[in-house]
């Protein structure tokens, strides 16, 4: 019987031997890489000062859906389906072959435009252009990048490995990853990048016929946010269309919206270039509320101070190394004889 009791509690000391040696190692090896080279929390990156972006107005979209339209046609994507029928274009979300999508709140009787109770609003849902993006963060081969002058963040499929890190972090949800695609690709708006060339901006915007959504510098977006706060509800403004820093005058009369005090994208996540106004409270029309902090800035914090110089992987490696040729060793004994002779 002690034969047995020793033979079956044998895996779990040597289990216990192993985590022991393991934190011990691990513990070991945090405090040399936070006392040789201790790895200083980084600041939430900011904004580039020339950073292009969209002013989303909820207010003044009609959910039209014309950006939509015009953002699958500027990107080449096929349309989907979520009617039987399959008589149109009818995605629910943003996917790897929809980058830009028009979701509803509604509320009761749905009798007033942006009114929480009783009413409905629209929510323009695309990348937001992080000012500290975590896919690029994540992203372990430099598909997912910055510009550092534009802060457009961009995907480059030719360097993608199909990890999928870059959808994982992302707190709004929006890199999707297109499975039916052989290379494992992603999709996400690039702010319609390729069409600058040839003297064009973001699709949605050109075809909002509202200004809904309006494209420019997010400097200059920002303040004509913030003048729109600022107004009378009800009262009359002059509001633009288009590309608020260059083209036609496009420009008309339109009411004030009764707005909730607050830029959305301003200080969300250490900012973005995708700013949004809304007369409902913005966790309502889906918009999650996130600290002024990017979780770009405290991840990386964390995995400079574990692995700078490698100290961690290889403590944790000589550890198992360790317990391993132990229990090898142990391996290798006899087993003690059992009371009174040779056993059962």
């Amino acid at each position: 019987m002690d034969n047995d009791r020793s033979a079956s509690t044998a895996p779990v000391g040597n289990r216990r031997e192993f985590i022991r040696g393991c934190l011990a190692a691990g513990g070991a090896a945090l405090a040399a890489a936070t006392t040789s080279r201790p790895a200083a929390a980084r600041e939430t990156y900011q904004r580039p000062p020339e950073a292009l972006g969209l002013l989303y107005d909820a207010t003044l979209c009609i959910g039209c859906k014309a950006c939509v339209a015009a953002c699958k046609r500027a990107n080449d994507n096929p349309p989907e389906f979520s009617t039987v029928d399959k008589l149109w274009d009818t995605p629910l979300d943003t996917s790897g072959y929809t980058f830009n999508i028009i979701k509803m709140y509604r509320h009761g009787t749905m009798q007033t435009k942006d009114a929480e109770e009783n009413g409905y609003a629209f929510m323009k849902t695309s990348c937001m252009h992080c000012a500290d993006p975590s896919c690029v963060s994540a992203c372990p081969v430099t598909a997912m990048t910055k510009d550092p002058t534009t802060g457009i963040v961009a995907y480059d499929a030719d360097a993608c490995v199909g990890c999928r890190y870059c959808v994982v972090a992302c707190p709004f949800g929006i890199p999707k990853y297109q499975y039916d695609s052989p290379t494992g690709k992603i999709g996400k708006c690039e702010l319609c990048r390729h069409r600058y060339q040839n003297g064009h901006y973001s699709a949605c915007a050109e075809v909002c016929p509202t200004g809904a959504t309006l494209y420019g510098r997010t400097s200059d977006l920002l303040a004509e946010a913030k003048r729109r706060l600022a107004l009378k509800p009800g009262s009359l403004t002059i509001y633009p269309r288009g590309n608020l820093n260059g083209g036609p005058d496009q420009s008309y009369e339109g009411y004030v919206g009764n707005y909730k005090q607050h830029v959305y994208g301003e200080t969300e996540y250490g900012g973005t270039q995708v700013l949004k106004l809304s007369a409902v409270d913005f966790e309502k029309v889906g918009m999650p509320y996130l600290s002024p902090k990017s979780s770009a800035s405290t991840s990386e914090t964390i995995q400079h101070t574990l692995y700078g110089g490698l100290l961690m992987p290889f403590a944790v490696l000589g550890a198992m190394t360790y317990v391993a040729k132990r229990n090898v060793s142990r391996a290798g004994e006899a087993p003690p004889e059992a009371p009174g002779g040779e056993g059962r």
